[in-house]
């Protein structure tokens, strides 16, 4: 059997995707501030596109202004509006020398104008340790050690690295004492408790030995901490010997200490929020109205490049470079309008599925699927999903990630669904109401739910309760 090979025609149908709704694509499920980035870039790199400047008007003449005198004054914009486009094939020419000219001025300008304008680098942990190290009398053969303990710090405050391992980490040797007296001198410096290497120390480090309960307090770190957490104050003072009302004075106090001192040099940026759709209440119904027209560049193709396009004499290479340059503009500006189209579109659907939370809050917020609010506007579940992404809404409850109003829930003892928001909700004002001294377990508080209509098993109580960080029923109860 002889192998050869050999080419053959083959004909297939494939759904491909063409670039412009790649690009329609993306620029639907970028939130504002990269959308606004993006059309700075494309405005950077587009010649063809430019960004329209709207200027105010006054339409209505002044008091004693003369009408002749306006047609006069419109007569001569008009003359200037002539010299303007007889002047218009200078403008390049001007432009590019004026740069030239005046380049490096303009640079120096920018670049200090950028200064200015950047926000200064937060001092860390590490560098605000190493200002007062360098500030007191560090005995000269322990300044290593104490630089290598510094560094080994991590952003909570806790030493990280244990204390045998920084003395292997030493260009002069040191002994293990050398390396712990090192720590002692680390620890004093602020913020209090820094330099620990568990919570129990780190808690006994922010102690004053001055205070006359600092033995008291000291042993309730060591010994009884874990007695604290669970609230088993009766037993704490029945070992120690003294009054419950000392003990829970003291238990007061140990909870106004920092567990974590080096979170005041947490250099983690806050998320800055821009809502794209507001919802405004006006004559007795919601209006939703898109907001990024403020922050938005409003784009349109140059009248200079469709003017060259019809003109005669250009070679057809760069015809063709403009006309590739006009079409990606257009394609830029359709896709950027099906955006907002689209946005608005799904905004006013939640708003009109979502009008009982708008009015009441929480506690109405009814469940919702993307697929609801794509059969209805009419797309794809995964137009609905990009959409949404990372976009927020004002409203009159709050400023909400949009897919906050898609939920899941349960379905209650009369057949009607309770989004799980709405239970949580329901579940904190049971525990808020609850007898602190007989707090509720979560068996009973699951009985509460059932009594009020909602069907909720106690594993599921658990549960949410663990996701909203609220503590059991031990830990909540107060003598």
């Amino acid at each position: 059997m002889k192998l050869q090979s050999s080419l053959l025609p083959q004909l297939q149908q494939r759904m491909k995707l063409s670039p412009q709704i790649i690009q329609s694509i993306e620029i639907l499920q970028l939130p504002l501030l990269a959308l606004v980035e993006h059309v700075q870039q494309e405005l950077e790199d587009n010649p063809v596109l430019e960004e329209v400047i709207e200027e105010k008007k006054d339409e209505n003449p002044k008091e004693g202004e003369d009408t002749a005198q306006i047609a006069e004054d419109n007569e001569k914009g008009n003359e200037f509006d002539k010299l303007g486009e007889i002047a218009e094939d200078w403008r390049d020419y001007y432009s590019q020398t004026t740069v030239r000219r005046n380049n490096l001025s303009d640079e120096r300008d920018q670049k200090q104008e950028a200064l200015e304008n950047t926000a200064a680098k937060p001092m860390s942990l590490h560098d605000y340790l190493m200002g007062q190290l360098s500030l007191i009398d560090v005995p000269s053969h322990l300044v290593e050690a104490c630089e290598n303990i510094i560094y080994s710090i991590d952003k909570s405050g806790y030493l990280s690295s244990p204390l045998e391992e920084i003395m292997q980490s030493l260009e002069k040797p040191l002994p293990i004492e050398g390396i712990k007296e090192a720590l002692k001198i680390v620890q004093l410096l602020e913020p209090p408790g820094v330099g620990a290497r568990n919570l129990q120390e780190c808690l006994v480090l922010q102690l004053d030995k001055r205070d006359t309960n600092y033995q008291l307090t000291r042993e309730l770190l060591l010994n009884h901490l874990e007695d604290i957490e669970m609230r088993k104050y009766p037993l704490i003072a029945k070992k120690i010997g003294h009054s419950l009302e000392v003990i829970k004075r003291q238990v007061e106090f140990i909870r106004t200490l920092n567990p974590k001192p080096g979170s005041i040099f947490c250099d983690e940026t806050i998320p800055y929020v821009v809502p794209e759709v507001k919802v405004e209440y006006i004559d007795g119904k919601y209006e939703v109205f898109l907001i990024d027209n403020t922050n938005l560049p409003h784009l349109h193709i140059s009248s200079f490049y469709k003017k060259f396009l019809n003109e005669n004499g250009s070679d057809n290479s760069t015809r063709q470079y403009i006309q590739k340059k006009i079409e990606s503009a257009k394609w830029l500006i359709d896709a950027i309008e099906q955006r907002r189209s689209t946005l608005y579109k799904i905004a006013c659907k939640i708003v009109e599925l979502q009008k009982d939370f708008l009015d009441e809050g929480i506690p109405r917020l009814r469940t919702l699927k993307m697929q609801d609010v794509a059969d209805i506007v009419g797309v794809h579940v995964s137009t609905v999903s990009r959409a949404i992404a990372h976009k927020y809404i004002q409203t009159p409850q709050g400023i909400f990630e949009m897919k906050f109003f898609f939920t899941g829930g349960f379905q209650n003892v009369d057949g009607s669904m309770e989004s799980w928001e709405a239970i949580r909700q329901k579940l904190s004002e049971i525990v808020a109401k609850e007898d602190k001294s007989n707090p509720l377990s979560d068996e009973e508080v699951a009985e509460k739910l059932h009594a009020s209509g909602v069907a909720i098993a106690r594993r599921t109580v658990t549960k949410y309760r663990r996701i909203m960080k609220m503590p059991s029923s031990r830990q909540r109860r107060e003598y």
